[in-house]
């Protein structure tokens, strides 16, 4: 999990990859969850979270 000052430092083009890869890690996490394989079911929210914060910094930018 990357912390807001850790995001704040990528530039937006790293953000926008980093999202893509939360989002295909929160799909396999949800297909899991549904299946009844996932171990670490916090992971989901914290991948939700992490989708959250990047995309919360985007808007930020977009709206200077």
């Amino acid at each position: 999990m990357l912390h807001v000052s850790e995001i704040r430092k990528m530039d937006n083009a790293a953000i926008l990859k980093e999202i893509d890869t939360l989002k295909k890690e929160l799909f396999d996490l949800r297909f899991k969850h549904a299946t009844g394989q996932l171990e670490n079911t916090a992971r989901l929210n914290t991948v939700k979270k992490s989708i959250a914060r990047m995309k919360t910094i985007l808007t930020e930018r977009a709206a200077e």
